[in-house]
């Protein structure tokens, strides 16, 4: 089946809504219900009561225990699952054997060949497809990639991001996946997948890298039964390699201990460089400030290009809605989106190499660089 033009306002049916907690309702269910491009139709939850809780917050006029009842109804033209990739088996194919256009959280599977699948199986559909990798949306990091196209800094010598992240070591039940290192929502899928496809965005990918992943918080204790689970997923991940501009590029993502300082990209040029910092050490809803300096100074503050929609927004909802804003454009013209499945396909290929670099000592090579 091939989705059909949509008039009006697009009909969204969200899998994974909440009435009172969850991804869903903190980000995607705000910014929908503030764009007038979109109108919520449809929620599915894990039971009907928590379901039609949902709907009832939301205004959507359908509620249901099985997303496939969702997919399948004529009032939903996009379909957002919003649910973590543990929960979400088949769920996306679903979605696409039923004609609709699907926004997916990332990650979007669990190896980039699965990735590929439902980017080609997308295509086929002829639908349109969006990935929750909105940080390359924020208004620093678009202004940082302009300037690095622009020649702002010259010639790029080198590139470096660095994320750290406090950590404690008593968690709920329900994040215990985070340390399973075959679950593929760990520290090295999740942290460094969002962190990496912002970097990328921004500086260019990666041509060829080498990797170490360390563990160094081994265990950590369930908060309901007292039990201490062994981690097997990495915290500390370091990576080194050569951009496709020929810029040497490092990424050091540091989860652990009781205070982060989240993100810091530095881009050093020929005749310049230029510096992004963060607030604070939230993942996908941290403010960014960008400075520039020409190597005579101090880096001063650069002013930011406005949002689009919803600049008044919390961080993590504004990007969100700027995915939104141009997902809804992409829907009604028949054209891609970016960030879409083929962009989280290029993000696992990265997670991937990273992998297999750190598995087995050997250099990766992506692609070739740049002429």
């Amino acid at each position: 089946m091939t989705s059909t033009a949509v008039t009006g306002p697009l009909r969204v049916g969200i899998v994974g809504a909440h009435a009172s907690r969850g991804w869903g309702r903190a980000v995607h269910l705000p910014a929908l219900s503030a764009l007038p491009d979109y109108t919520i139709t449809a929620v599915a939850g894990t039971s009907q009561a928590s379901a039609r809780a949902a709907a009832d917050v939301w205004g959507a006029a359908h509620a249901f225990d099985d997303p496939a009842a969702l997919m399948a109804h004529p009032d939903v033209d996009l379909v957002v699952v919003a649910v973590q990739l543990t929960a979400r088996d088949g769920l996306v194919d679903a979605a696409l054997a039923a004609g609709k256009h699907v926004y997916c959280e990332w990650p979007l599977a669990l190896t980039a060949a699965a990735a590929e699948g439902l980017r080609d199986r997308a295509d086929a559909a002829g639908v349109r497809h969006a990935v929750g990798l909105q940080s390359r949306h924020h208004p620093a990091v678009l202004r940082l990639r302009e300037l690095v196209a622009e020649g702002r800094v010259g010639d790029v010598l080198s590139a470096s991001l660095t994320y750290s992240l406090s950590s404690p070591e008593v968690w709920s039940q329900r994040y215990a996946a985070l340390f399973d290192a075959t679950k593929g929502v760990n520290h090295l899928a999740v942290v460094a997948g969002h962190s990496l496809d912002m970097f990328r965005s921004a500086v260019g990918d990666f041509t060829e890298l080498s990797a170490t992943l360390a563990t160094r918080v081994t265990h950590v204790t369930l908060e309901e039964t007292g039990e201490r689970i062994e981690v097997t997923s990495p915290d500390q991940i370091v990576i080194g390699g050569l951009l496709e501009s020929g810029a040497a590029a490092s990424a050091h993502f540091m989860t652990g201990g009781p205070a982060g300082a989240g993100f810091r990209v530095e881009v050093h040029g020929r005749t310049g460089r230029l510096v992004l910092t963060a607030a604070d050490d939230s993942l996908v809803g941290p403010e960014l400030t960008l400075y520039g300096s020409d190597g005579t100074g101090t880096p001063a503050r650069l002013p930011l290009p406005a949002r689009r929609a919803l600049p008044d927004a919390p961080v993590a909802v504004a990007n969100v809605a700027e995915v939104y804003t141009d997902l809804a454009r992409a829907i009604r013209a028949g054209r891609p989106v970016t960030p879409g499945f083929d962009t989280a396909a290029a993000t696992h290929r990265l997670l991937d190499a990273v992998r297999t670099a750190a598995e087995t000592g050997v250099r990766q090579y992506l692609r070739q660089p740049a002429a």
